[in-house]
């Protein structure tokens, strides 16, 4: 076994990009350009040695797709000036907008069960208070934008419409729409396979004689279909008289023709061939895709030959150790801080302390600092 490329991320390279350390250096200084104090949200599809840099920049916090609305509203209701400044994900920084957007048009009621420290007034005025990095994307998510959002208007009013926080605006768009009128989901993974099964729990109670047939969107990475299909299927063991269609829509370029029409008419990728790829363009992330049982089991054999994982030819395998100096720590010391307070949020609902202080003390950098990928930092 040879490992013949490196795994990666596109939303992971986003936030080790120049631009990105620009982006913090601006947050870092809200409190003398905006009269606030910030918060860094940081997604956690991203590297260690970029949470560590983000956090000797500005305080930060990871997030999850599942976690981030709870946890910026948590920040807004608990530190009252403070700036949120989110990232890598340009896209799901813009849909969380744009749900912050759509809460301050509901009732007091409503918002209040969303957050209870929260009503009209106070969404509104956090609005102008939420940032959003402009140049990260995933490579697949990017694939859902207009095209198929256009596309699953004129075809599929129909089927239930779900969406993950990282697709683009156009689609998010789509399925918020289909959320407020009680036919669509938005939000992580989670939220999307509880709202499928949810769907599914209320055809059975209906206890419906007829055939029915619930078709859903899923406006996401492809691999989520195989926790969908088992799900579905627990559902699904006897003959209930329910069908359940997952449509995955991606854009026309996405797709070829096929030299047998009969057969098989439409094949993933584009008319070059490269198929389920970055270039192919279907809804399935490559990267994810270098993780295969076969070279799984390639490194376990490579490793029972070698007797011990300490022999030369194994060292490859071993997990990368962040090592970087982070004004004077290690890179996986200063990156855990922020995986940390995540933790702390999850266990109370609530900022740690610790963050908190550091948020309403700590001043900006004194000089300018060099963000180079692969590298630490100090000044």
């Amino acid at each position: 076994y040879q490992r013949r490329v490196h795994g990666g991320c596109s939303l992971a390279d986003s936030a080790e990009a120049p631009a990105y350390g620009r982006y913090l250096e601006e947050a870092a200084k809200t409190r003398s350009a905006l009269g606030g104090h910030p918060l860094h949200v940081v997604y956690i599809n991203t590297g260690l040695l970029a949470k560590a840099k983000a956090q000797a920049i500005v305080p930060t916090i990871t997030c999850t797709s599942s976690n981030v609305i709870k946890m910026v509203l948590q920040a807004f209701a608990q530190i009252p000036d403070v700036h949120v400044w989110f990232g890598p994900d340009t896209y799901m920084g813009g849909n969380l907008k744009t749900m912050f957007e759509s809460l301050k048009d509901l009732s007091d009621d409503a918002i209040k069960q969303l957050h209870p420290q929260h009503s009209p007034e106070t969404i509104k005025s956090l609005l102008p208070r939420f940032h959003a990095f402009q140049e990260g994307t995933c490579i697949v998510h990017h694939m859902f934008g207009d095209d198929v959002a256009k596309k699953i208007r004129d075809h599929y009013s129909d089927a239930y419409i779900t969406a993950h926080l990282e697709v683009p605006g156009e689609m998010f768009a789509v399925a918020l729409k289909a959320q407020q009128e009680g036919r669509g989901a938005v939000g992580a993974t989670s939220t999307i396979l509880n709202f499928i099964v949810d769907k599914i729990d209320a055809a059975l109670a209906d206890g419906k004689q007829s055939q029915q047939r619930l078709r859903f969107v899923l406006g996401t990475e492809s691999g989520m279909v195989t926790s969908i299909v088992k799900s579905v299927q627990a559902k699904l063991r006897q003959d209930c008289g329910i069908e359940v269609e997952i449509l995955f829509p991606v854009s026309g370029e996405a797709i070829a023709i096929g030299e047998d029409t009969d057969v098989m008419p439409v094949v993933p990728g584009v008319a070059a061939g490269e198929g389920c790829s970055a270039g192919g363009g279907c809804a399935t992330c490559p990267y994810m895709k270098m993780n295969t049982l076969s070279a799984l089991t390639a490194i376990c054999v490579q490793i029972s030959d070698n007797g011990t994982v300490e022999d030369p030819a194994s060292k490859r395998f071993h997990p990368r150790m962040y090592g970087e100096l982070v004004r004077g720590r290690t890179a996986a010391e200063v990156g855990s801080e922020s995986i940390m307070h995540m933790r702390g949020f999850q266990k109370t609902g609530m900022l740690p302390d610790e963050l908190v202080q550091d948020v309403t003390t700590r001043e900006a950098p004194p000089v300018k600092v060099r963000w180079v990928k692969g590298e630490g930092i100090d000044w």
